[in-house]
This record gives C-alpha cells, sequence and structure tokens, in this order.
C-alpha cells in the first residue's frame, strides 16, 4: 500500500521544496495539496471542521506553483491536488496549468477535484451554488476536449472551446470507458461525501474517489464499486484512496485488508521542526 501525504502549505509552514525532499528521501509515494484562493471574513457558510476556522484556510499556497516546486527537486514523488476547486477556475487556463504540470513531472500528477463547500469563496468567483456540480462537469469535458490528441472542439452550458491546438497534452494516456469515449488527462479522483451523486460523477468522468478521512469504507466501498460496474466501467475497480487520513495501526491495516492501494495521511500545517518529526512517526506505515 502506498503512503502519501497532504499539507496545507502557507507562508508559514515547512516550504513544499523541503518537504518534497524529505518525503521522496523517506520513501514516501505522494505529496497531495489543498486549494482556497480565499476565505470571506464575512462567512455564513459552517466550517467542515468545526468552527472557528484554522487559520491555513486562509493563508494557503497555490497548489500548482507550489507541487511545481515539490516537482522540480524530486523524481519519484507522486503529485496531486486535494481539492482543486474546479468552479472556481477558468477551464481553458486550468486545462493548461494541469497539462503543463503533468508534463513537467513526467506524468506524476494526480488530480483531486471537488464541489467545495464555502459558499461566500465560491460567490465571489461568480459561481451559482447551486448548480456548482454542473459546472464542475462541464468545465472537465471542457478541459478533456483540450487534452485530446487531435484538436476537439466543445460546446457546453457553461463554456466551450473551438478546436484548438493545446500543447503539452498531460503524459498519462487516455483510459478506456465503455460506450463513452476515453478519459483524457491525467489520473482523476473526486472528493466528497459518499452518495449516489457523487457516484453517479465518479463513474462517469473520473477514475475514483478521495474520501475525506476514511471513515466507513467498508459500507460505501461496496456501492460505488457495484454503480461502477453498473455504468460499465470494468473489469477493473475504481481507485479509492482515503484522504487526510489519522492514522493507527489498526485503521491502516483495515485500509489493507480492503485491497487499497493508497492512503494519504494529514501532516499538521506547521513548521518544518513540527512536520518532520511527525513524518518520524508516520514512517511507521511504510
Amino acid at each position: 500500500m502506498r503512503i502519501s501525504t497532504t499539507i496545507f502549505f502557507t507562508d508559514e509552514t515547512i516550504t513544499p521544496v523541503r518537504l518534497a525532499h524529505e518525503l521522496e528521501q523517506r520513501g514516501f509515494a505522494g505529496l497531495y495539496v489543498p486549494e482556497h484562493t480565499h476565505i470571506p471574513v464575512s462567512r455564513e457558510t459552517p466550517s467542515p471542521t468545526g468552527d472557528p476556522l484554522p487559520r491555513e484556510y486562509g493563508r494557503t499556497l497555490d497548489p500548482f506553483v507550489a507541487l511545481a516546486q515539490a516537482a522540480a527537486v524530486t523524481e519519484r514523488l507522486t503529485l496531486g491536488t486535494g481539492i482543486t476547486l474546479v468552479a472556481q477556475h477558468d477551464p481553458i487556463d486550468l486545462a493548461k496549468q494541469v497539462a503543463t504540470l503533468d508534463h513537467l513531472s513526467r506524468g506524476r500528477f494526480t488530480l483531486g477535484i471537488g464541489f467545495g463547500w464555502n459558499v461566500e469563496e465560491a460567490a465571489d468567483h461568480g459561481i451559482d451554488w447551486g448548480r456548482r456540480r454542473e459546472v464542475v462537469r462541464d468545465r472537465m469535458a471542457l478541459m478533456r476536449a483540450l487534452w485530446a490528441e487531435e484538436p476537439t472542439p466543445y460546446e457546453g452550458e457553461f463554456g466551450s472551446v473551438s478546436a484548438s491546438h493545446a500543447h503539452p497534452k498531460p503524459v498519462q494516456k487516455p483510459r478506456e470507458r465503455a460506450g463513452a469515449a476515453p478519459l483524457t488527462g491525467p489520473r482523476t479522483l473526486i472528493g466528497g461525501g459518499a452518495g449516489p451523486v457523487l457516484f453517479t460523477h465518479i463513474t462517469e468522468y473520473a477514475d475514483g474517489w478521495l474520501p475525506i478521512g476514511g471513515r466507513g469504507l467498508s459500507e460505501t466501498v461496496p456501492r460505488l464499486r457495484e454503480a461502477w460496474e453498473e455504468a460499465g466501467r470494468g473489469p477493473a475497480d475504481p481507485q479509492v484512496v482515503p484522504y487526510a487520513v489519522r492514522p493507527s495501526p489498526g485503521k491502516m491495516g483495515h485500509y489493507q485488508d480492503m485491497g487499497l492501494d493508497e492512503v494519504v495521511l494529514q501532516l499538521p500545517p506547521a513548521d518544518e521542526a513540527e512536520v518532520l518529526r511527525t513524518l518520524d512517526d508516520y514512517a511507521q506505515y511504510l
């Protein structure tokens, strides 16, 4: 089982370069980072972690800049977003960022995506909160048109692009889907709570699921696998990657018994000394 990590990089934490180097030297598999462009002071949306909202949410570094630094100083470490708030991006710009990072890292990038929780943050980006899932679906389709090998137009409800020359292309190869066009672009995992709506999105345009915290998977993973099979996405199962996990020997053993290939452990949003002490503790799971 691959042991990856995630951290809120901020202007007060260990740097991406320093952490990436340490992770690769110590034998960790990957590094994922979250995204928030800003946190409005007038926020009324309840925090998913409980209020008050932790300090790091309003100080988060741009994930693509941070991961580009990590890519430059590593050779094997996989890199990912956990998650990219797709609805808050121009999809043509985002397609270029994703493809560039996958190209420069030689195919080591995972695009973790999600729908967000902060209504006020999304509103500042002009997002209709009730339709954000449809916006993400549409923008992913537009980006995949730009990642296609041949110039491919896309006309959607929320955006369009003419047939275009768009390079670099992501390194990772298209994945076949029964009854649908292949999935282009890097490995794509969707974060969010278990349920038929989320599982429909996963089976339609992703490679798997990033369940935050990793609880209740004994019940939910079989439901996702059933939806996956009904959608004709077999024979391989969807990838399930428990995310932001606070590990224990029992929990990690349970994931291994489930046949999961990767787990992402939560690191503290702290200075170098504290983060390295946490890596020392997590070494028992390698």
